[in-house]
């Protein structure tokens, strides 16, 4: 109980003492300095979440990092066992990478904000037209040469396997027209949400290589990209499984 008390403890403070910095940073990003302050509150975000690994006592494997585009927009998509994808996406992803969060998060003080901060949106998804506002949001940045993840299960799996993809869900990465990264997370759910608790966990993030959606027909794309992605996923999660 005392990793578990240690980490959340960790998290909420470390939260409140770096949000002075990102919201100065944040300040100047909206008076113009764009560029460098993204990379800045990238460099904040990676940081805190590199600390939080080492404070849960996790060991990360990570391959693949090659397979990540240095420059231009990108988006991943990957599975979402548990909270913890977040961390390990914002440790490891390598660039400046924004989420769609539920709104639900919006109402949690110091989590939204830093929502907000590292470039995730909120959305709605009762209410088609805002959730579309969102999306777009989604599809401006990865335009912009920015980077966006998206979890096209809808929410997280909690440890059952690959759960199918929502209709509609990789919106975003096909009418950016970016690469898409599939993205294979495993041991996420067993950091704390298995036993209810923090324990020690060996976890691993794999990226795939790119798709490039701009080579599909875009009659194609929606059902080629999600089987596709799937499909790799799946293989990934299975032959880590039997490992």
């Amino acid at each position: 109980m005392f990793l578990t008390f240690l980490a959340f403890f960790y998290v909420f403070l470390s939260m409140a003492f770096l949000l002075p910095f990102g919201l100065v940073a944040m300040l100047l990003y909206a008076l113009g300095l764009r560029k460098p302050m993204r990379v800045i509150i990238y460099h904040i975000a990676r940081g805190w979440a590199l600390s939080l690994i080492k404070v849960c006592q996790s060991k990360v494997t990570v391959t693949g990092s090659e397979n990540i585009p240095k420059e231009g927009g990108v988006c991943f998509v990957g599975n979402h066992s548990g909270y913890f994808d977040i961390v390990l996406m914002l440790a490891y992803c390598g660039r400046p990478m924004g989420f769609i969060a539920k709104k639900e998060l919006l109402f949690v003080p110091i989590v939204n904000a830093w929502i907000f901060l590292v470039g995730g949106f909120f959305i709605d998804r009762r209410n088609l037209k805002k959730a579309k506002r969102t999306i777009d949001k989604g599809v401006k940045r990865i335009k912009s040469g920015g980077g966006m993840i998206v979890f096209p299960e809808g929410h997280r799996s909690k440890g059952k396997g690959l759960l199918p993809f929502h209709p509609g869900s990789l919106k975003l990465a096909t009418m950016a027209e970016a690469p898409i990264v599939p993205v294979v997370m495993e041991g996420s759910y067993d950091v704390f949400e298995k036993n209810s608790r923090v324990v020690k966990t060996s976890l691993k993030i794999t990226f795939c290589e790119p798709i490039y959606t701009a080579e599909i027909p875009s009659s194609d794309r929606k059902l080629i990209l999600s089987d596709r992605i799937f499909s790799v996923i799946e293989k990934k999660l299975a032959a880590g499984s039997e490992q």
